[in-house]
């Protein structure tokens, strides 16, 4: 018997990461700048201030396919405390994000098809795809004086069978945010082309100079499917609760009925994470500034360290910061500033850029670590 033709034929570590954990475990006092969630980095969502409402309300059992609907109301409030308007019939609840992918690429796809994914990118998009044995195909995001922004050529190469328009906004890990230029020029492609958009936005909270969130602009006749969850929103990934917020388009009543049959196959999300959902949703606001006013500090340590945006291109919103060191290669700049820094950041091609000398860093840490750390990052690639 063989496993599954969804896995990796090889899942054992790669030379590079067998060699960076070996070195994790030598190197004693390292700042690790590859955090992904405030649990690690002090500022957890203080559940003490909730729990007391909603305990009794962790026994209930009651199944609903789209999620309960004192949850999907709380997620209908999220939007429209931040302009955002869906009703809570458009609001499907996930066990978290990847579910989210799972449950869309299984209503929208047929095994064989693609979908397009951002370059550079998070690479977990990848592996969700081929375990439903999708394949994925690249568009591209360019540097222009500094600054991130679509190539939208290059959505023009996309194969036969391509059902998905997928976009990161915030971007992971370069912090672009699609402009409202770059949406319209997405929208008539894929009305073109008939393909449905996916926006995961799970960074969408975390904007910085300003940009407009595209909930409410014309998408034409094109299903769109805007994802979020606990795990950013309030920095809980532990509490497993996401959601789909779409515009049927298209595909009008049908869709509905169809996202709900996948779903009730798994009736995934536990009742806690459904009766946390108001509490938590409530106080997500105050929640969000904490985390930005840190974010945004370190964004000022890391400017003012690196101040050349060929070095540092413009971070619009999320949680990381991408780096450029011209002729550096960066699996081994990453290993040498854990070794000779002690800081440990992560190498560029794990986010397919499209060139050598990239390493991307958390902006979660506390404020004075990070200064910290980044300061032994310049000394050493300033040698």
């Amino acid at each position: 018997m063989r496993l599954s033709k969804r896995l990796p034929e090889d899942l054992s570590d790669s030379p590079f990461f067998s060699q960076l954990s070996k070195l994790k475990r030598s190197v004693q006092g390292y700042t690790d700048l590859t955090v992904s969630s405030p649990l690690r980095t002090g500022q957890a969502f203080d559940l003490d201030a909730v729990l007391p409402q909603t305990l009794k309300k962790f026994s209930t059992w009651n199944p609903d396919a789209c999620g309960w609907e004192e949850a999907r109301k709380a997620v209908s409030k999220y939007y429209a405390d931040r302009g955002g308007n869906f009703d809570a019939e458009d609001i499907q609840l996930t066990a978290s994000t990847s579910e989210a992918y799972s449950i869309l690429f299984k209503t929208l796809c047929n095994p064989g098809d693609s979908i397009l994914t951002p370059l550079p990118g998070y690479p977990l998009l990848d592996s969700l795809a081929a375990l439903e044995f999708l394949k994925t195909a690249p568009y591209f995001t360019e540097l222009d004086s500094g600054n991130w922004k679509l190539d939208s050529n290059s959505l023009y190469a996309f194969p036969p069978n391509t059902k998905i328009l997928l976009i990161v906004s915030p971007n992971n890990p370069t912090g672009h945010v699609l402009s409202k230029k770059e949406w319209a020029e997405t929208v008539e492609f894929a009305s073109r082309e008939d393909l449905a958009i996916v926006v995961d936005e799970v960074f969408s909270d975390f904007i910085y100079d300003g940009s407009e969130r595209p909930w409410n602009w014309d998408s034409k006749d094109v299903p769109v499917f805007f994802l979020g969850g606990f795990s950013k929103s309030v920095g809980s990934p532990q509490l497993k609760l996401g959601w789909i917020a779409y515009r049927a388009g298209r595909l009008g009543n049908a869709l509905k009925p169809a996202l709900e049959y996948v779903a009730d196959a798994y009736l995934s999300v536990a009742s806690s994470a459904f009766s946390l959902a108001a509490p938590m949703l409530e106080k997500s606001l105050a929640y969000e500034m904490a985390i930005e006013e840190r974010i945004r500090k370190n964004l000022e340590i890391l400017r003012k360290r690196f101040p050349s945006t060929d070095v540092m291109p413009n971070v619009q919103g999320g949680w990381y910061a991408a780096l450029h060191f011209e002729d550096a290669d960066d699996e081994e700049l990453t290993l040498r500033l854990l070794e000779k820094a002690k800081v440990l950041v992560q190498p560029g091609f794990f986010f397919d850029f499209d060139e050598d000398g990239w390493i991307v860093v958390s902006l979660l840490s506390e404020n004075e670590t990070f200064a910290a750390a980044v300061e032994r990052l310049y000394l050493e690639v300033a040698e």
